[in-house]
């Protein structure tokens, strides 16, 4: 399990360190300088010419670290700043010492300045501490990094990204490789860092394991668990019957593509409960699901009763008809999924249980917070365990780098891309968890598997044409080979 850290913990970690091992910062900064320069190579064998953008913190020094090695074995070296020497202190100002001695040079960057087209740059303007936006001459310098054509090496995190968060503070820097110390970022991993981390390098500078192993993780990164072996003799009763009920008038593709999905997933059976008016013809090329109309309380409780899992929202809308059908659903006390307009219709009237897995985009997650999806995005982390907390069970907040909370952890998705990005996806991925819920996965194992599965499907079939017009529909089969097959 790969685990993920907050900043004030890895700050922990280099106290510790200093304090008790007898590794000073001045140490860890070389150590930190020298893996960054090992990656530089191993991406970029023979680079011609390095351009360093220092900045005033720790950030900066490691770069100036850097930049001396490089001169030591003969690379032509460039370095920026926008912050004069008498404005460095500790660690910093001694490496920035020991490279001018070195025979370097720090230039001052202007705005009209061009970059060589055979450079690599070398990010080490702001190190994990940033918590403010950036003025505008720093917004200035990271645009003319990002407008240039070379190829980018952060130290430690982009500048300009958040790293508990993963947000852009006004700008940030788009590297291609993120070389990151001691322990990984939460930040790295999910909101807007997607676009701006590229290939991620962990350095731990050879500090003592037992710091990090001692500390209780933010989050972890998702991984892909293995389902068990049918037996032989196994039937249809064995994998659970799933309910999914939604569709209202001019919403039935929505119910549809979920029940789809918990069938390619595995489902023994898979039932929907919808509208009369299209009941008899909402399933008419897909005769493995079975359709019912459920008009009201009576009918849709009838349908409960055989039902091990139950899915409620997709195009379910918010009339009284949808309103009926969760508070019978609510009664019923099943493992359930709530998904889209479900969950706008629990925003009004909040409750909380252990048995269900809600599935709110950004939007929905504001609703159900009361607040506004530039909160949510702010900081991912916090707006899935407050949802949690308020409403328990399972939350798993969608996105570029989806989030899961249960009661212990946080995790976060690795799997996923860009061609995700079109209608039909988060019913799928519905789908694809209530169908690992009826095979008996807990609500955990089921919502970590699906997010998991659900991305890497899309992944494969982006390989395959690109993540341009990718279809929900199409992730069906490739849902099914994820689950049977390890890679």
């Amino acid at each position: 399990m790969q685990k993920l850290y907050k900043t004030a913990q890895i700050r922990q970690v280099e106290r510790i360190t200093s304090e008790n091992f007898n590794i000073s910062g001045q140490q860890m900064m070389h150590k930190a300088a020298q893996s960054a320069f090992t990656a530089l190579h191993q991406r970029w064998q023979e680079p011609q010419q390095l351009v360093l953008f220092c900045g005033a913190g720790n950030n900066g020094g490691d770069g100036y670290v850097l930049a001396r090695l490089a001169l030591a074995v003969g690379y032509p070296v460039c370095v920026y700043s926008l912050t004069d020497a008498s404005a460095l202190h500790g660690d910093a100002a001694t490496a920035y010492q020991d490279f001018i001695t070195a025979g370097g040079m720090v230039n001052t960057f202007h705005p009209a300045m061009t970059i060589p087209t055979n450079a690599i740059i070398i990010d080490a303007l702001f190190g994990t501490g940033l918590n403010r936006p950036l003025s505008n001459e720093y917004i200035q310098l990271i645009n003319t990094i990002n407008a240039s054509a070379c190829p980018v090496l952060a130290l430690d995190i982009p500048s300009g990204l958040q790293a508990d968060t993963g947000c852009v503070l006004g700008a940030a820097v788009k590297a291609d490789v993120t070389v990151t110390f001691i322990g990984l970022k939460t930040g790295l991993y999910t909101g807007e860092a997607a676009d701006y981390i590229g290939h991620i390098v962990l350095a731990d500078l050879d500090l003592p394991a037992l710091l990090l192993e001692e500390l209780t993780p933010a989050a972890s990164l998702l991984e892909k668990m293995p389902l068990p072996v049918r037996q032989r003799c196994a039937h249809k009763g064995h994998f659970g019957h799933v309910l999914l009920i939604g569709g209202n008038d001019g919403y039935t593709g929505a119910i549809r593509l979920a029940a789809e999905a918990a069938l390619f997933s595995g489902a023994g059976l898979v039932s929907i409960a919808t509208r009369a008016s299209h009941s008899a013809t909402l399933t008419l090329n897909r005769p493995e699901i079975m359709c019912h109309a459920a008009e009201n309380h009576e009918q849709i409780q009838s349908l409960l009763q055989k039902a091990s899992v139950v899915v409620i929202g997709p195009g379910l809308g918010q009339d009284s008809w949808a309103q009926t059908m969760l508070a019978t659903v609510l009664e019923a006390n099943k493992p359930t999924v709530i998904d889209a307009d479900a969950l706008n219709l629990l925003a009004k009237q909040p409750s909380q249980r252990q048995h269900w897995i809600l599935t709110p985009h950004p939007g929905e997650a504001a609703r159900l917070l009361n607040t506004s999806t530039t909160e949510v995005s702010a900081d991912r982390y916090a707006a899935v365990s407050a949802i949690q907390q308020r409403f328990g069970g399972v939350c798993l907040l969608k996105g570029a780098g989806t989030l899961l909370a249960d009661a212990e952890q946080i995790r976060v998705g690795t799997t996923g891309n860009p061609g995700m990005a079109s209608g039909g996806m988060g019913d799928v991925l519905s789908g694809v968890i209530s169908g690992l819920l009826a095979q008996g996965l807990s609500l955990a194992q089921a919502a970590g598997l699906g997010v998991y599965v659900h991305g890497q499907a899309a992944d494969r079939l982006a390989q395959r044409y690109g993540d341009r017009g990718l279809l929900a529909s199409e992730l069906f089969p490739e849902v099914r080979y994820c689950l049977n097959h390890s890679d």
